[in-house]
């Protein structure tokens, strides 16, 4: 004899299908996370759900290197600890973290918001390469690191900006082949990071 499925509250129902369209959170852990939230205190959900409305309402880029940040410019670019010589160009903010969390590298970044991939439909254009040609354009920089991730579309990235960069008199090196190709920066863990960092290597 089949069972009748037990019913759904609305509200759970909703937050699991929210859940869902997180990256990386499949419908049996939306389901577990949403269950989670219901039998957390009402306080600790509010918290949780101030930190995310205040992500999107005091979150903005850098109008410098285009991290994400809540003081423009962001700690890095205002640091006079901080190589200014050196910029260090990722895909994405969270590359920095990653990045970061090694303690090897003291220059600044440049976050491009993405990678040239003509399948997804993403351009030169689309991505912040014009920005970042305008603030090398007679600065002090001496060498671009391209830590662009190390797939198909980040190579692609990678040499586009080499034949941009190079005749402005512009070392460029790019991080050493300790990532294997298809890795993404944020997923690399902190020896490897270290290792790429320190044997980067002329573009």
């Amino acid at each position: 004899m089949n069972q009748e499925p037990i019913p759904t509250a609305d509200a759970v129902s909703k937050l699991t299908q929210e859940l869902n369209k997180l990256p990386g959170v499949g419908p049996k852990s939306a389901q577990r996370l949403a269950y989670h939230l219901l039998r957390t205190p009402e306080e600790q959900t509010k918290l949780l759900a101030d930190a995310i409305l205040s992500v999107k309402q005091k979150t903005r880029l850098c109008s410098i290197c285009f991290n994400a940040t809540d003081a423009d410019p962001c700690h890095i670019c205002r640091s006079d600890q901080r190589d200014h010589t050196k910029i260090c160009i990722v895909e994405q903010p969270q590359d920095i973290l990653a990045l970061e969390h090694t303690r090897i590298y003291n220059g600044l970044y440049h976050v491009l918001h993405g990678a040239i991939s003509p399948t997804e439909g993403v351009g030169t254009s689309d991505i912040r390469i014009k920005e970042l040609m305008e603030r090398l354009d007679g600065s002090s920089v001496s060498e671009v690191i391209l830590a662009t991730n190390t797939n198909l579309e980040g190579e692609q990235t990678a040499l586009y900006l080499n034949k941009l960069i190079l005749p402005l008199g512009i070392r460029v090196t790019r991080l050493a082949r300790g990532l294997p190709f298809g890795t993404e920066l944020e997923y690399a863990d902190d020896v490897t990071l270290t290792q790429a960092i320190e044997g980067r290597q002329e573009f």
